[in-house]
């Protein structure tokens, strides 16, 4: 499930989990002004999902954080409980992190390959 830390994907998916950070944030912000939810509930659910979003980062050299940005991935789309809008956002970083994954194993098979001839 991990990328081995050579392959150029484990920085483009660390880099899309650090980019999820802002975009929740920023979708703090509809959820205060546009959908009135109260500051400190708002306040917490995106720390939680920003706090995935970091750990998930940082443990990209492990296993573990393959499986912590999953869970990112997750609490992003179910911030869209909170602003509909975030359902969108959610789905297409999540998207990101597939493409990232997929393409990273892709790499990794295909040098696999080179070395095995």
């Amino acid at each position: 499930m991990s990328l081995d830390p050579s392959n150029p994907m484990r920085s483009a998916a660390m880099a899309t989990l650090v980019m999820q950070v802002i975009v929740i944030w920023l979708g703090y912000i509809g959820m205060v002004q546009v959908e009135a939810w109260n500051l400190p509930t708002a306040a917490a659910v995106c720390a939680v999902a920003s706090v995935l979003c970091l750990v998930g980062a940082a443990g990209l050299r492990h296993r573990w954080g393959y499986y912590v940005g999953w869970l990112a991935q997750v609490a992003t789309i179910a911030l869209g409980l909170f602003t509909p809008w975030m359902y969108a956002m959610g789905i297409i970083f999540a998207l990101i992190w597939v493409t990232c994954v997929v393409l990273g194993r892709r790499i990794e098979a295909h040098r696999r390959e080179g070395s095995a001839q």
